[in-house]
C-alpha cells in the first residue's frame, strides 16, 4: 500500500548559527530544552533523544509541540510556505 503524509501547517525558523538567532528561536518555542554541549555545539532535547542543530537547520515545532531539527534539503522537500 502507499501512503501520503497528511497536510500539517508546521512553525519553523532557520538558525543561522548566530546566538542571537538561537535565542530567537528560543523565546518563539517556550517548550524548546536546549543546551550547549561542551564542545560549544548547540543542541536540542527532542523525543528521541539529544540532537545537534547545525547551522542552516531549520528548528521545527511539530503537532505535539515538540521541536527537533531538519536539514534544510530535507526541509525543502516536504515543505512550502503557506500564506
Amino acid at each position: 500500500m502507499k501512503y501520503r503524509k497528511k497536510p500539517v501547517v508546521i512553525e519553523a525558523i532557520q538558525w543561522d548559527g548566530t546566538p542571537e538567532k538561537r535565542r530567537q528561536i528560543e523565546k518563539q518555542f517556550p517548550a524548546l530544552k536546549t543546551f550547549l554541549s561542551g564542545d560549544a555545539l548547540w543542541m536540542i532535547e527532542t523525543l528521541e533523544g539529544n540532537h545537534i542543530v547545525s547551522r542552516d537547520d531549520w528548528v521545527i515545532k511539530g503537532v505535539k509541540d515538540e521541536c527537533y531539527p531538519c536539514k534544510p534539503d530535507i526541509f525543502f522537500m516536504t515543505y512550502e510556505a503557506v500564506r
